[in-house]
């Protein structure tokens, strides 16, 4: 097998370049950077650093304080808890919330919403009827049209208790088990 070095490879005639033809495979090695349109940002990824009260049958504003990545500076972490992305396209988004009703509470109903600007994109909810939990995880996930200058997706969640002593939660930790990230879909 011949190698081929130049840094630029440009059509001879027209705005196509083909590579191989039909049945070739084109193998990109590993650890190779694949800049431009296939690449799967902006994406982040971010959970709770620490648990988040609030009162029986509220619907509250998921803050994921923690960071695990952001390609794109697109994930606010520090004041709305949105993200934004500036790159038009399909985002597959996702969340999970694990729940907890405390230990003089049982749960109910628990929800876990997407908002897209502002409003109600996808919920997700369990409904326990007389078999109640003390704690649950509920996840969600949708592939939303974004259009990279004002577009912005939050997360909300709803816990209803039994006999609320307290007030519920969402667990948090290093575990990640609440949790809320997104990343651009390739060819969508």
């Amino acid at each position: 097998m011949a190698v081929l070095y130049v840094d630029q490879v440009d059509p001879q005639s027209g705005t196509t370049l083909t590579i191989g033809t039909s049945g070739d495979t084109v193998t990109v090695p590993s650890g190779v950077t694949v800049a431009g349109g296939l690449s799967n940002t902006p994406a982040f990824e971010a959970y709770l650093g620490a648990s988040q009260t609030f009162s029986d049958a509220a619907t509250v504003k998921v803050n994921f304080n923690t960071e695990i990545f952001d390609s794109n500076s697109c994930y606010d972490n520090s004041t709305n808890y949105r993200f934004t992305p500036t790159v038009a396209g399909k985002y597959f988004v996702y969340s999970t919330l694990q729940m907890d009703g405390r230990s003089n509470s049982n749960l109910n109903i628990i929800q876990i919403l997407i908002y897209k600007n502002g409003s109600v994109y996808k919920e997700n909810q369990s409904y326990f009827i007389s078999n109640y939990l003390r704690q649950q995880s509920v996840a969600t996930n949708a592939i939303i049209d974004m259009n990279g200058s004002s577009d912005y997706v939050e997360i909300y969640a709803y816990i209803s208790m039994i006999s609320a002593a307290s007030d519920a939660r969402l667990q948090s930790g290093s575990n990640r088990n609440s949790n809320f990230g997104a990343y651009k879909i390739i060819g969508a």
